[in-house]
């Protein structure tokens, strides 16, 4: 590391002002304080010094994503093989999952770093760190299927639309990568829902089998058209299910919820009221719901399925897009699963939730914060004027 800090510090000047890469020196920086934590200080002002920026927040998200994602590639594997009906090793099946998902997480950060990258230069500022972890969730929420076209349209849209028009990172209302998700299912939506969307119908450097139409429904896909909900079974924890490439396994979701809350990164308050608020509203549709399967589903089925965990791990705790007074948290989550189930029960047209509910959240959360801190404020006036 050191010989790498000196060959830096060789180079460092000619990305400097009148150096012959001064041009660059965005993407100069971007790199270096990448690698390395930055040694520079703010000279005025008051401000809190800590070796842990942002940049080594969002590589902590992404250590944490990394469970879910290498799970995901195993399933793509696992679910194109079962639904061709050939055998196929360990290695076989987490082969094709990794070849079948690793081109959607390129255009990810080819289109998204790119864009950033360009924006950086033009107003002569550092490269944001944000699309660091909106650059891996992308991927990883999108159906296998996903034309790499469309995935790089979407990512271009929500990277300019939903971030560097309200000034970057930091500063965007809405989530990111949801707002790519948001955007392939309502311009694109045979390609994001439906039964022919969830498995890979092709072979890949010879691994696979090249089949056309091949259709498998998702348990939740099952419980929206079917006038019986489907059994629970432990794949719907272990992931072993047909659904987008990161969302499938609880447990690959629970370790780097783990990993979020160890480190302080992610809120328990936020995590925990959006399984509250899910899991609330479901027994409140089971007790007094519409006669529909997916009404009657258990609360634990309606946890475990979908986007539901991955959404309330990794998309409700963004620092930047959720409430973030701590008694907002609470309310911010409950919101959140309360709204996913009711979208999943009452919108007949569409079997998930978690997406619609968090971005609806994301324009309340200011609001709530508002309210939270305005209240603390009116209690304190009525004590000052007590005495």
């Amino acid at each position: 590391m050191k010989a790498l800090r000196n060959y830096l510090d060789k180079i460092k000047p000619n990305f400097e002002e009148g150096g012959k890469f001064h041009a660059f020196r965005s993407v100069f920086d971007g790199f270096e304080t990448f690698l390395f934590v930055p040694n520079t200080t703010s000279k005025s002002g008051t401000h809190i010094h800590d070796a842990i920026d942002s940049k080594r927040i969002m590589s902590m998200v992404v250590i944490a994503l990394i469970p879910a994602l290498l799970f995901g590639m195993y399933n793509v594997g696992y679910q194109h093989f079962r639904a061709t009906g050939i055998e196929g090793s360990f290695i076989e099946l987490f082969g094709y999952g990794f070849l079948a998902v690793l081109p959607k997480i390129i255009v990810s950060y080819v289109v998204g770093l790119g864009i950033e990258f360009v924006v950086a230069q033009w107003k002569n500022e550092e490269i944001q760190e944000g699309f660091l972890v909106s650059g891996i969730l992308i991927p990883m929420i999108v159906p296998v299927d996903c034309p790499l076209w469309m995935l790089a349209i979407a990512t271009a849209f929500s990277v300019i639309f939903a971030k560097e028009v309200f000034g970057g990172t930091g500063m965007n209302v809405f989530n990111v990568a949801l707002i790519t998700r948001a955007f392939l299912f309502f311009a694109y939506p045979t390609k994001m829902s439906g039964d022919a969307v969830w498995v890979s119908g092709d072979s890949i450097f010879g691994l696979g089998q090249t089949v056309d139409g091949l259709t498998v429904a998702t348990p939740l896909g099952i419980a929206k058209t079917s006038p019986v909900a489907p059994d629970f079974s432990w794949d719907m924890v272990t992931g072993l299910i047909p659904g987008s490439i990161g969302e499938t396994s609880v447990i690959a979701i629970a370790i780097g919820a783990v990993i979020l809350l160890w480190t302080g990164i992610a809120s328990w308050k936020t995590m925990l009221s959006v399984f509250v608020g899910g899991a609330l509203m479901a027994w409140i549709f089971n007790v007094a719901g519409p006669d529909t399967a997916v009404a009657h589903m258990p609360w634990y089925e309606h946890l475990v399925l979908g986007g539901f965990c991955f959404g309330a791990v990794f998309m409700a705790t963004d620092p930047v897009t959720s409430a973030r007074t701590e008694t907002g948290k609470y309310i911010y989550g409950l919101l959140i699963g309360a709204m996913a189930i009711i979208i999943r029960v009452l919108n007949p047209g569409y079997p998930e939730g978690m997406m619609l509910a968090i971005l609806l959240m994301n324009i309340f959360a200011p609001l709530i914060d508002y309210c939270v801190v305005q209240s603390n404020i009116n209690r304190r006036a009525k004590r000052v004027a007590a005495k």
